[in-house]
């Protein structure tokens, strides 16, 4: 993304720097800011290129609290629904016929390797369509200077807590709203997306079947 990488020369002086949501908010390594002043600027300038930039944004939101003593595997569970929603997104842009790559972040050579025997399980048949779906895994090192992987990791925690704490205020979430995969393309953006772009496990009592 070319406007991320003027961003990181003019903040940085080059582009080899990874932008992490956590090392930013704890001001850890080369994310030590001045003034408060100078880190809200930073912030506000990073918000202003997601907001400008298109791209489509699925996400699942999942309370791991209430899944403990169901003993369901929270990152699983969220691979599931959001490569079903990917199909359906390239199933509205028809595309589900060629192949897609998910990049997935590692997180470790056990955790890696129970991920994609799950992520094999869901697109050998194993989802809500009862047929294969056309996706490719590839797994990238947490270094890895990709702008995919850090807006990924940049929205995470704004989504999560606009579920977690809806009544706090969330300039973040507020520009991500028009970037859900959402029914009716783009006339509907910024609305319709709970349920399909965002989803959440369990569901609300609002989204479940009566």
């Amino acid at each position: 993304m070319p406007a991320l990488e003027t961003f990181k020369f003019k903040h940085f002086g080059h582009d080899l720097v990874v932008l992490h949501e956590t090392d930013i908010r704890k001001e850890r390594g080369c994310f030590r800011f001045s003034s408060r002043e100078h880190k809200d600027a930073f912030l506000d300038e990073l918000t202003g290129i997601i907001e400008a930039n298109n791209f489509m944004l699925i996400a699942c939101v999942v309370d791991k609290r209430r899944l403990r003593e169901r003993g369901e595997n929270p990152y699983h569970l969220a691979l599931g629904f959001c490569l079903e929603t990917l199909y359906e997104l390239m199933r509205e842009k028809k595309q589900d016929d060629l192949p897609t790559h998910v990049v997935v972040e590692c997180r470790g050579k056990k955790e890696d390797a129970a991920l994609e025997l799950e992520f094999l399980r869901v697109c050998s048949g194993e989802n809500k369509f009862g047929k294969p779906l056309p996706f490719e895994v590839v797994f990238a090192d947490k270094k890895t200077n990709s702008s995919g992987l850090q807006l990924a990791d940049l929205v995470a925690r704004p989504i999560g807590l606009s579920v977690v704490r809806p009544e706090q205020a969330n300039r973040a979430f507020d520009v991500l709203k028009q970037k859900f995969f959402c029914s009716g393309g783009r006339r509907n953006t910024g609305v319709g997306f709970e349920g399909l772009g965002l989803k959440m496990h369990p569901a609300p009592e609002s989204e479940r079947p009566r």
